[in-house]
């Protein structure tokens, strides 16, 4: 390979976070958590990768502790001393291998729909009622129950410091919980936390508050946004510049180290006039370091080519435009989804030039743990 992947393999540091290089994993539910708890093939799933080379595992979504943050079945909890157990485990594993971890805090809101576990008879909740803008589902929020979760997430924070994860993830993209307060068309809301896009922010802010105040100042939080929702695609929280600066100022304040800037496919511009995606733009206007992502690797998303397709494998991709961009600062972090679930040694290979040896994404993969 003739590129130059140094900016892929360059060290990384932010407080007391220090990373090998700067590909991350992404974080993929998996499912394979029963009752909540993360066993030894979780442990082997993410040692594997980092014993394979990444420099930052970020988890799949692990639910906070309130009654209805979870929507799926088999997927990890943060909380109680099983789950909390079974994490030690996972970041042990990690660590031995030269990694650093971080788990994704994560509550689904009104994507959960009663007959979910733990508790089948507990509806989503949400801002305002709303899976999507006219679509109600579970219960509008209490002031009290804003509260609980707020509580929650800063919980989990504070746990995760002291089972020895090296930062946290709080997971505001996708149309979860988070998101449905950020995106208007879930947020329906008439006092403090409605309205006005500062007044949509005010969750998270208290959120992300609420953690900084548990872990201090020299902990790592990482924020991941997205515009698209699974409820929308083409779903905008902003719409130029100059909002998404507003968006980011108050997150900022409130103490996120690291945003993680969720796009479909990473190459695409956000804002017209620019080639910057919206980790690009993200960076540019907050300061912070960013992390993109979005089909890495590979020529098709995560719904298009996964999801939509008739087609079992998606095609592979190279990483030249990646590089690129990285080594034009435009971002300072990526991760990598399908293409690490599919072959944990694909950073070896991508290192050593033997792209041509990368096993294509197969939809069968997700059917297994490996």
């Amino acid at each position: 390979m003739s590129m130059n992947l140094g900016p892929l393999f360059e060290p990384f540091e932010l407080h007391n976070l220090k990373l090998r290089n700067r590909v991350a994993m992404a974080p993929m539910t998996r499912n394979f958590s029963p009752e909540g708890v993360p066993g030894e093939n979780v442990v082997s799933y993410y040692r594997r990768r980092a014993e394979a080379g990444v420099g930052l595992i970020i988890t799949e979504g692990t639910t906070v502790n309130h009654l209805a943050a979870n929507g799926y079945p088999n997927v990890p909890a943060f909380h109680g001393t099983d789950a909390l157990e079974g994490w030690k485990h996972v970041v042990d594993a990690v660590h031995e291998a030269g990694g650093a971890i971080f788990p994704q805090l994560w509550h689904v809101g009104a994507v959960r729909k009663e007959g979910t576990p733990p508790d089948p008879s507990v509806p989503g909740y949400s801002p305002s009622g709303l899976f999507a803008p006219g679509k109600p589902n579970g219960k509008a929020m209490s002031k009290e129950d804003i509260e609980d979760v707020v509580v929650a997430f800063a919980d989990a924070a504070q746990d995760a410091k002291a089972l020895g994860f090296d930062g946290v993830e709080i997971h505001g993209a996708h149309g979860y919980l988070l998101d449905q307060f950020l995106w208007e068309g879930t947020n329906q809301r008439d006092d403090e936390y409605g309205g006005s896009l500062e007044n949509r922010l005010r969750f998270v802010v208290e959120i992300v508050e609420a953690v900084r105040q548990r872990v201090g100042p020299d902990f790592p939080i990482m924020l991941r946004f997205s515009q698209w929702k699974q409820q929308d695609y083409e779903a905008k929280l902003v719409s130029s510049p100059e909002e998404l600066e507003r968006f980011l100022k108050p997150l900022v304040e409130a103490g996120v180290d690291i945003f993680h800037a969720s796009t479909r496919r990473f190459w695409e511009p956000e804002f017209e006039g620019s080639d910057l995606n919206l980790a690009g733009w993200t960076q540019k206007l907050s300061g912070k370091p960013t992390m993109s992502v979005g089909s890495v690797g590979l020529t098709e998303d995560f719904i298009s080519g996964t999801f939509a397709s008739k087609q079992e494998a998606v095609e592979k991709a190279g990483i030249d435009e990646l590089v690129e961009r990285m080594n034009n600062h435009e971002f300072e972090l990526i991760a990598v989804g399908r293409a690490l679930l599919q072959d944990p040694e694909w950073l070896i290979k991508v290192r050593e030039g033997r792209l041509n040896e990368v096993e294509s994404f197969a939809k069968k993969s997700l059917a297994k743990l490996f």
